[in-house]
């Protein structure tokens, strides 16, 4: 017996807004009647949703920072996400809900470690919030290479979401779930390819998202153009349209996903590949993403989506070049205690969720107890490999001007990176970073990077420090900056 069904997966993600400095948002401008846009969003969107159950009937990935944030403003709410997941997961044995890297970077474009990094920290912060393992990652922008997937299959993923142009088959059949085998290690993971149309028309056409029956129509539509005896209609978008984007769609989503028929199956991805295992392979097309036809020249270089937009160049280079030298000195003074520096980081995460202290996880990779002075300056480390990963946000380089909230935080985060690296090490990367970032201006009000730096690096130098007197002294004698 032919089996059809189709699956709505929501994207739910927004930048991180904390100031670095104080962990708070400050308030933003076009964000009233509340004070910032998390804020906004939330009332509009996942609150609503949560209310409404969707997050027991859909499948999601929700961006970590993002939980973590709403753990401080809404917890209830956050609570209600959870135990949604956690029941469709007691349920059928498999979560609904996916992981996402802890930051939403460009994975592709970054060092293999940094994104061992973002894809293992994730996983945990996943795990820890939902309490199980996520089967499905998503990738930030669906940006993919093959390296990427290859992670991927080593951390324990099973399958991740694509648009179906990151096939390598130019006709993908979206109704069917392929598998990348990487023949490196012979470890397989499965691509579900979305439908490009009706995700388009709900991201895009309001008209289409007005009768949840209609659009089942649609659906029913889409998988009559499959071919297979059991065939599986994903729509993939941005999880802010239910509500946000589009006001009502939250309800649209509750009438579209409460019960499936006869004719057409409600499900979600891990429950379908149980018993539906891919039959065929599928390469992809690397360094593609889901939100631009040109590569990953957009959070890059810059590309036609985005005009006037040459500053993202100089800006990428500018922060790259700052992430290699603060992993230099990162590893030259972590590398005095451990074989393999990157272990502490990777293992950061743990830290983070509050599940040990810093002196516990220095004990457990080393088997020493620090002194006051080492965990301080592993602290300070930490904290810049910490707001490293931050600058690399991908929506700093989204939009075609450097005037907008987005790049100047990530600007913040790397002049934060500086100043606990500085104090970390006594190596001060202040001047060649702010040369580095002297020509990233916008095209509209002239605004300089290299300014936005310079003042937040002011501010962290007159804020107080949360675990160690700023006097303590250190000697440094043999730590020399990298060069690359």
């Amino acid at each position: 017996m032919s089996i059809s069904a189709f699956c709505v997966h929501g994207h739910f993600y927004q930048p991180p807004r904390e100031d670095p400095i104080t962990g708070e948002i400050p308030d933003e401008r076009g964000a009233a009647p509340f004070q910032n846009w998390n804020q906004r969003i939330h009332a509009h969107c996942y609150q609503p949703n949560a209310e409404l159950g969707n997050f027991e009937r859909i499948s999601f990935d929700f961006g970590p920072t993002l939980l973590n944030w709403m753990s401080g403003y809404d917890p209830i709410t956050l609570a209600k996400i959870v135990a949604q997941e956690r029941q469709c997961y007691r349920h059928h044995g498999v979560g609904n809900g996916m992981a996402q890297p802890y930051f939403h970077v460009i994975l592709p474009l970054l060092p293999l470690y940094d994104r061992k990094v973002e894809i293992l920290w994730g996983l945990r912060a996943f795990e820890h919030r939902f309490g199980h393992r996520a089967g499905g990652l998503w990738l930030p922008e669906t940006a993919v290479d093959e390296e990427t997937l290859r992670l991927c299959t080593e951390l324990g993923v099973q399958y991740t979401i694509l648009a179906p142009w990151q096939a390598a088959d130019p006709n993908p059949d979206v109704t069917q779930p392929y598998r990348w085998k990487d023949h490196q290690t012979d470890r397989p993971l499965v691509l579900f390819f979305y439908h490009a149309d009706l995700s388009s028309r709900v991201s895009f056409d309001p008209q289409a998202t007005l009768n949840a029956e209609h659009f089942r129509d649609f659906i029913i539509e889409a998988i009559a153009r499959g071919s297979g005896e059991n065939r599986l209609v994903l729509v993939a978008s941005d999880g802010e349209l239910y509500g946000h984007h589009q006001p009502f769609r939250d309800h649209f989503l509750a009438h579209l996903t409460e019960k499936g028929n006869e004719r057409l199956q409600r499900t979600f991805l891990g429950l379908w590949l149980k018993d539906h295992p891919p039959r065929e392979e599928m390469a992809i097309v690397p360094a593609t993403s889901w939100s631009c036809p040109h590569g990953l020249g957009r959070w890059s270089y810059g590309c036609a989506c985005t005009p006037r937009s040459d500053w993202k160049a100089l800006f990428w280079q500018a922060l790259r070049h700052l992430g290699e030298q603060l992993d230099g000195l990162f590893v030259q003074v972590v590398g005095r205690y451990l074989t393999n520096p990157w272990m502490l980081v990777e293992r950061y995460i743990e830290v983070l969720m509050g599940r040990v202290s810093l002196s516990e996880l220095f004990f457990w990779l080393t088997g020493e107890t620090p002194r006051a002075r080492v965990l301080c300056q592993v602290d300070y480390l930490l904290r810049a490999q910490l707001n490293k990963q931050r600058m690399y946000t991908s929506c700093g380089w989204f939009f075609d001007d450097f005037d907008r909230p987005e790049p100047q935080i990530n600007v913040r985060y790397a002049a934060q990176a500086v100043w606990w690296n500085g104090l970390a090490t006594g190596v001060n990367l202040f001047d060649e970073t702010l040369n580095a970032l002297a020509g990233v201006r916008s095209n509209s009000t002239d605004l300089c990077a290299a300014d936005v730096f310079t003042a937040h690096y002011a501010r962290a130098a007159q804020a107080p420090f949360p675990l160690f007197e700023r006097a303590l002294p250190f000697h440094f004698a043999n730590i020399k900056p990298s060069h690359s």
